[in-house]
């Protein structure tokens, strides 16, 4: 197993490879072994029509985040797939920034399983989820949940 040090430096130098996190502006906030966490600062070049951030980009830090909470739990020749997902947006992406968590539930042989949340919102830096105030003034909210699968590659 890899120690915290290595763990960091790995996924940091695969995210920077990701040229889709640079597309969209989105940056590694905290890695931790069985959680990542990724920031996603509002840009209106990443809007849909109504002027909330694009579901596409809320589900990409969102399949990156429990993409990377995987393969910290991986041995150092490994490597994941997303092998399935499933998002539910609970309310329209706004706010300053999205903050992506993504956490290992089971780490196995065959399949990692990790779940996150997304929340949106905060004038500050966000710490988690309804602990700062969102554009409108009212309290932090999830943006999106979702259970992930994760087939580990040799």
């Amino acid at each position: 197993m890899l120690d915290a040090k290595e763990i960091d430096a790995r996924i940091r130098g695969s995210f920077a490879r990701q040229t889709i996190m640079t597309t969209l502006g989105a940056e590694i906030a905290a890695v931790r072994a069985g959680e990542v966490e990724i920031v996603l600062p509002f840009s209106d070049r990443i809007l849909q029509q109504h002027e909330f951030i694009h579901a596409g980009a809320v589900a990409t830090i969102a399949d990156s985040a429990c993409g990377y909470a995987a393969l910290t739990v991986m041995p150092r020749d490994a490597a994941v797939l997303t092998t399935e997902f499933k998002i539910n947006l609970l309310a329209p992406a706004k706010g300053e920034r999205l903050r992506a968590v993504g956490r290992v539930v089971r780490s196995g042989k065959k399949l990692v399983i990790t779940r996150r949340s997304v929340c949106g919102g905060g004038r500050r830096p966000q710490t988690g989820c309804a602990h700062h105030r969102d554009d409108d003034g009212g309290r932090d909210r999830h943006r999106l949940a979702r259970l992930s699968s994760f087939l580990p590659l040799p």
